[in-house]
């Protein structure tokens, strides 16, 4: 059996969508949830639904029992629980038998030097427990969801242009639904134990380039501007972001700025077998509606 955790999550609920896509039946996938109300959908597929919370092991030893293959999304609590998290998942996961278990960790130059650190050590913490524990592991290191970048740029885009105080970075975009995909080949297909796969775009765009390519779908020009980080923080609260996320957005900006995504490397056409969704076609579907 297969269970997907944060299966209620926009990457959980894609990969399990990929893996019926690829023939795997409903009966053999299973999806752990907080709580019931919210696996409505999950169950009205005939997906096995069990019920778990990162911080309660013996619910997820309970939830882990017969799972052949976990996938474990990372948890999205406050940051500073999330590795103590992980580490209750992958040790209930080898108590109860898991023969192989995939990471969703992160892609960037180097986790521990980011300007993000406090952001994203956790992925490098998780990373590192998984290769000392005697369990067979895959780590999928994925780069920025493309599905981004509207919530990254803002909506009035073509009065107020692309705005990002990302400078010329570039980023790898690419869209959860790809992502997916290639969660979904490596939990229903041999050979990628103690592997490392970059799940990353084949070409990296600048916010710049960005602008053209939306510009060409629109056929109206659209600016990219580059605001302060404080008014880039102060129109986010405005849109309904809190303090915090607002802040945490502008890091990604500092982030990309600084070409930290912009690894130049990428194992998606190696898993799908063919070249991912070009970023223009993905954003036609945004943007050209």
């Amino acid at each position: 059996m297969i269970l997907v955790t944060g299966a209620t999550g926009n990457l959980g609920k894609a990969v399990i969508s990929s893996l019926l896509n690829r023939g795997i039946s409903a009966n053999n996938i299973a999806a752990l949830v907080r709580s019931e109300a919210k696996a409505a959908e999950l169950k009205s597929k005939g997906i096995q639904v069990k019920i778990g919370d990162y911080e309660d092991f013996e619910s997820l030893k309970r939830a882990f029992k017969d799972v052949d293959k976990l996938l474990l999304i990372s948890s999205s609590a406050e940051i500073a629980q999330r590795f103590e998290q992980h580490k209750n998942v992958i040790n209930a996961a080898k108590e109860s038998g898991v023969n192989h278990i995939i990471y969703t960790s992160f892609n960037m130059k180097d986790l521990r030097r980011s300007i993000m650190v406090g952001d994203v050590q956790y992925h490098a913490e998780t990373s590192d427990y998984l290769k000392q524990i005697a369990v067979p592991y895959t780590l999928m290191e994925n780069t920025l969801y493309a599905d981004l970048i509207p919530m990254l740029t803002g909506n009035n885009i073509l009065e107020e242009g692309l705005s990002i105080p990302a400078r010329n970075g570039k980023t790898p975009f690419l869209p959860i639904a790809e992502m997916a995909e290639a969660l979904a080949v490596v939990m229903t297909t041999a050979g990628h134990e103690g592997k490392e796969y970059i799940i990353a775009a084949e070409t990296a765009f600048s916010f710049a380039e960005i602008a053209d390519l939306i510009s060409d779908i629109l056929g109206k020009k659209v600016t990219y501007c580059q605001p302060k980080v404080d008014s880039y923080i102060a129109k986010l609260v405005q849109n309904g972001f809190s303090n915090d996320d607002s802040a945490y957005l502008a890091r990604y900006g500092e982030a990309i700025a600084r070409g930290e995504f912009d690894t130049n490397k990428s194992n998606v056409k190696q898993l799908l077998g063919r070249s991912p969704i070009s970023l223009k076609d993905f954003l036609k579907g945004i943007y050209g509606k």
